[in-house]
């Protein structure tokens, strides 16, 4: 008969310990908190602004008696008609006269399709009273974004925009493209100026 081999005790095992949580991601300061279930607001097609819902910023230096340039879209060279004949390049939405904004505004935009589109839409905003109180809007500058003759469908455009408000056609101006200032101002210009009240005698040397 074999001796009988003595049991060994049976180790109990380890718990098994959760894996420690992720920390939470810091939260970014200034940054707006997201509703839950709330949608994401798509944003404007091509970076063009809602223009059914004005942002409420105001543009330094702004005064209420100053021309106001309203870009209808990026690009559409409201900064060069600020810099070259005087006011305030508001930006992408309707200013606020309540808060000492520019009330008289001229809408800023290119002659190419989609410059087209974002005036129509600015100014269908404007008609249905998705804008600011006390807005006097004095018209549309068209201003060429490209040398030569336009397209028949462009201009046909024009004519559509032309029978809401006046408009004011500036020609391909070569100097805004490189970010300098011409050294002539052409007649368009001339007479655009006198009527927003900035002054010009004709065409004149830009100093």
């Amino acid at each position: 008969m074999q001796p009988v081999q003595p049991v060994q005790p049976v180790r109990p095992e380890a718990p098994v310990r959760p894996a420690p949580a992720a920390p939470a991601a810091p939260a970014v300061s200034g940054a707006p908190a997201v509703r839950k279930g709330a949608a994401p607001r798509k944003p404007a097609p091509g970076g063009e602004a809602p223009w059914d819902e004005p942002r409420r910023r105001t543009p330094g230096g702004a005064s209420r008696d100053e021309i106001g340039w309203v870009k209808a879209h990026g690009g559409a060279g409201a900064s060069s008609l600020a810099e070259t004949l005087g006011g305030v390049d508001v930006g992408a939405r309707w200013p606020e006269p309540a808060r000492g904004e520019p009330r008289r505004v001229m809408l800023v935009g290119r002659t190419s399709a989609r410059g087209l589109r974002a005036v129509s839409r600015a100014l269908g905003a404007l008609q249905d009273g998705k804008a600011p109180q006390g807005i006097d809007l004095l018209g549309v500058v068209l201003i060429a974004d490209a040398p030569g003759r336009l397209p028949l469908n462009l201009l046909r455009r024009i004519r559509v925009v032309r029978s809401v408000t006046h408009v004011h056609r500036v020609p391909w101006i070569p100097a805004w493209r490189t970010g300098g200032q011409p050294k002539y101002l052409p007649r368009q210009l001339a007479a655009l100026a006198d009527l927003v009240g900035t002054g010009t005698d004709g065409e004149r040397t830009v100093s």
